[in-house]
C-alpha cells in the first residue's frame, strides 16, 4: 500500500535503538476504519479499474480500511466518484460503499 513520505519518515524516526536491558516501547497502530460494501466489489492492485484485479469484497460484510486516496472516477449505479479505499494489499472505489464519498472514513485519513 502506498504511503505519504511524512507518514514513513514518522514511522522511521520513532525507530530507537536500545540499550541492553531497556523496556521497548510499542509503536501506535496505525489506525483503521470499518467499511461496508453495499454490493460486490473488486479489489485492485492500484486505485484504477484496469489495476490488477486481487480480490471481491462481499455485500453487507465488514472490511478494515486504511484511508482514502483520488483515482480513477468511477460512475455505477447513479454514483461518481474518485476516491479509493485503501485496505492491506489493494483499493477499491467509494462508490461502492455505504456511507459518504469517503465510505466513512474522516476526510483527514488520506493516504
Amino acid at each position: 500500500m502506498h504511503r505519504k513520505p511524512a507518514v514513513i519518515a514518522a514511522l522511521a524516526a520513532a525507530i530507537v535503538v536500545l540499550a541492553p536491558g531497556a523496556a521497548a516501547v510499542a509503536a501506535p497502530a496505525e489506525p483503521s476504519y470499518t467499511v461496508v460494501p453495499y454490493t460486490g466489489v473488486n479489489v485492485r492492485k492500484l486505485p484504477t479499474s484496469e489495476s490488477a484485479y486481487l480480490a471481491t469484497l462481499t455485500a453487507g460484510r465488514s472490511y478494515q480500511a486504511y484511508c482514502w486516496t483520488h483515482g480513477q472516477t468511477v460512475t455505477d449505479n447513479g454514483y461518481t466518484n474518485d476516491v479509493w479505499i485503501a485496505f492491506a494489499d489493494g483499493y477499491s472505489s467509494a462508490v461502492y460503499f455505504e456511507g459518504d464519498e469517503y465510505a466513512g472514513l474522516p476526510a483527514s485519513a488520506e493516504c
